[in-house]
C-alpha cells in the first residue's frame, strides 16, 4: 500500500544513526486516518512521519511498531518502543508529529528523549 508521495530519510542527529531512508509521510487527513492499516509488516528502513500528530493507536494493525513523539524542532519528546496492536499512546499535547518506525529500530540506534531528528527527501524507490 504505497500512496505517500513524499519520501524522507530520517537521521537522529545526536546519535549519527539512520532511523530510516523510505519514510512514508502521511500530511492530510486521508493518510493521517489510514497511517499502516493494511500493511502485513514494516520492513527495515521504512517508517511513516504523521504530521501533525498529537498521538497514534495501533487499532487494527497486524505488527508493533517504535514510535518516536516529536515537537516542532524535531526534538524527540517521547517514545515507545514496541508498541503492540490494539494500542493507544498518550495525548502529547505539544507534539507537532510522530514517527512511526520498524519494532526495534529506537533501540537500534539508541534513539531517546532529547535526541533531534532531521529529515531530507530520500532518493528512494516507492514499490
Amino acid at each position: 500500500m504505497r500512496w505517500h508521495k513524499k519520501i524522507l530519510r530520517a537521521v537522529n542527529l545526536t546519535r549519527g544513526t539512520m532511523l530510516g531512508d523510505r519514510i512514508r509521510v502521511a500530511d492530510s487527513g486521508l493518510t493521517r486516518i489510514i497511517g499502516l492499516l493494511g500493511e502485513r509488516n514494516l520492513p527495515a528502513g521504512d517508517g511513516l512521519l504523521i504530521v501533525p500528530s498529537q498521538g497514534v493507536h495501533t487499532w487494527g494493525m497486524q505488527f508493533p511498531i517504535d514510535i518516536a513523539v516529536l515537537d516542532d524542532d524535531w526534538n524527540v519528546m517521547a517514545t515507545r518502543s514496541a508498541m503492540g496492536p490494539f494500542r493507544v499512546t498518550r495525548m502529547f499535547w505539544k507534539a507537532a508529529a510522530v514517527l512511526e518506525l520498524p519494532a526495534g529500530m529506537l533501540n537500534g540506534t539508541s534513539t531517546s528523549v532529547g535526541d533531534q531528528i532531521e529529515f531530507n527527501r530520500a532518493e528512494a524507490t516507492q514499490a
